[in-house]
């Protein structure tokens, strides 16, 4: 299982891209507040999100609060300024990705705590980042390759067999 941690996210709509991506992988999305939009019930049905039932989520007040109920966590932190790319980073089952809050990425104070698990996705120079909700794709798609891609379907066949199931009972 791979953990999916966003550090004060600010667009509603990158969240609701990751969370699909924790419901289509399996993994657990955890979220530190402040957050710029509201996750209760009726707003989430209110989006439409109808893929939040099947996302195990976690709020914390704090990083604090984050690390005082999860302490030492494997973690990988990405940044735009590591000089390890995503897919060099040896990820264990259980580990922690984080991701910080699309206006100023993750607190220097972190990266600077843990500067041997800081990655990047390569990009162009002239790029300033990749949207939030592609980069938690890119990495926990790495991090479950490298795990054999536990517990999700491997047959492109069964797959397409169970959506046309679903599309039948519809």
């Amino acid at each position: 299982m791979i953990n999916i941690v966003l550090v004060e996210p600010e667009i509603p709509m990158n969240t609701g891209n990751v969370a699909r991506t924790c419901a289509a992988t399996g993994s657990t999305l955890h979220l530190i507040e402040p957050l710029g939009f509201d996750i209760s019930d009726k707003a989430v049905k209110r989006a439409g999100l109808d893929y939040w039932h099947l996302v195990d989520v976690h709020v914390y007040a704090s990083l604090d609060d984050f690390f005082a109920r999860n302490p030492q966590p494997d973690l990988w932190l990405t940044t735009t300024r590591s000089a390890r790319r995503y897919s060099d980073a040896a990820y264990r089952d259980g580990c922690w990705l984080f991701f910080g809050k699309e206006t100023a990425g993750l607190p220097p104070a972190l990266l600077q705590r843990y500067p041997e698990r800081c990655v990047r996705l390569p990009m162009r120079e002239e790029a300033r980042s990749l949207n939030l909700a592609n980069t938690v794709a890119a990495v926990t798609y790495e991090a479950l390759r490298q795990l054999d891609f536990p517990g999700l379907i491997q047959d492109g066949h069964r797959a397409w067999e169970e959506q046309k199931a679903c599309a039948i009972r519809r």
